[in-house]
């Protein structure tokens, strides 16, 4: 069963889930703004940071199909995928947290990352493994009610950081006994029964997405301030939210197939960006006056049909054919 593609997983960032998971801090860009994400109109605001989620889960979504293109015996695929992965983080989710002013001093960040984790382990996690008790899908019920006890033990962490960071007379120390044990994303459909328990898998992968992306930033902001030890712990954190916490939730919802068919969600998913959604955030930044704004998603736009072209021609070296969107 599977229901949406990639092109919905990235533009189609809407649900409750979601929309609670950005206000209460949890891979949010509002938590921790820079000055200069406030002259942002908040349609624009609202529209990059949707934008963001979706350049996050691209990047960890490409990273998986890369190592499925590796076990294929694809290297030019997987290739490709590790290229296009590099630039929605580094460049594409890099300049729209800019723009929004996401990354503030260590402090800033410790209190939004902690905010989002203390969501995650006492709202939205439980309410996903309760759903999925009562919906029968018994597996994904546990790992959801696990990963909220990780998320419970990282607030714990970030809030120990921020008191080591913010207090000279406290003597809390920044925490850095965080260990990723990395799972193995399996190409295969959803191993879930109930379309809730699946939207609710699919949710949480953005969440953790996000959620690698932002500590990845945060620490690299900690490293450059000179503190080692709180670059080690959010870069850690960030190991666990990829490599454990979305791996295990894109085994249950069958987010990696074959290559080809990787391929063709990737097409859809880069073409609309390219076609539909940024070109539209890009109009209504400049109606609203955020120039730069406008430039930068216009410039996005531009990259993101690059993409669809250089997969496009990959495809046709496999030899495969997309099906034609209805």
């Amino acid at each position: 069963m599977r229901t949406r593609g990639l092109v919905c997983w990235r533009a189609c960032l809407t649900t409750a889930g979601v929309v609670a998971f950005l206000t209460a801090g949890a891979g949010s860009a509002t938590a921790a703004v820079a000055p200069h994400g406030d002259d942002l109109d908040p349609s624009t605001r609202t529209n990059v940071t949707n934008a963001m989620q979706g350049e996050a889960l691209a990047h960890v979504t490409y990273r998986a199909y890369a190592k499925q293109a590796d076990r294929e015996n694809l290297p030019g695929v997987a290739a490709l995928y590790r290229r296009t992965a590099d630039t929605e983080l580094r460049e594409h989710f890099t300049e729209q947290a800019k723009l929004i002013g996401m990354v503030g001093d260590n402090a800033a960040n410790l209190r939004d990352s902690a905010g989002g984790e203390a969501y995650e382990a006492t709202t939205m996690y439980k309410a996903f493994a309760a759903q999925a008790t009562a919906d029968g899908d018994q597996e994904a019920a546990k790992r959801f009610s696990e990963i909220g006890q990780d998320e419970a033990d990282h607030r714990e962490k970030f809030l120990q950081a921020e008191r080591a960071v913010t207090d000279r007379s406290s003597e809390a120390t920044i925490p850095t006994d965080v260990q990723a044990k990395p799972v193995k994303i399996q190409a295969g459909p959803p191993k879930v029964s109930s379309s809730r328990t699946l939207d609710n898998l699919r949710t949480a992968m953005k969440g953790e997405a996000f959620a690698y992306a932002k500590y990845t930033l945060y620490g690299d902001k900690a490293q450059k301030t000179g503190q080692a030890r709180l670059a080690t712990l959010f870069h850690r954190t960030a190991a666990v939210e990829r490599t454990e916490h979305f791996a295990e939730q894109a085994n249950l919802a069958g987010a990696v197939r074959d290559t080809g068919t990787n391929l063709c969600e990737t097409i859809k998913g880069e073409a609309h960006e390219g076609t539909q959604m940024y070109p539209d955030y890009a109009r209504r930044a400049s109606a609203a006056g955020d120039t730069e704004a406008a430039k930068v998603l216009s410039d996005t736009a531009k990259d993101e049909l690059k993409h669809a072209q250089a997969f496009s021609r990959a495809v046709s070296r496999l030899g495969k054919q997309c099906p034609t969107p209805s």
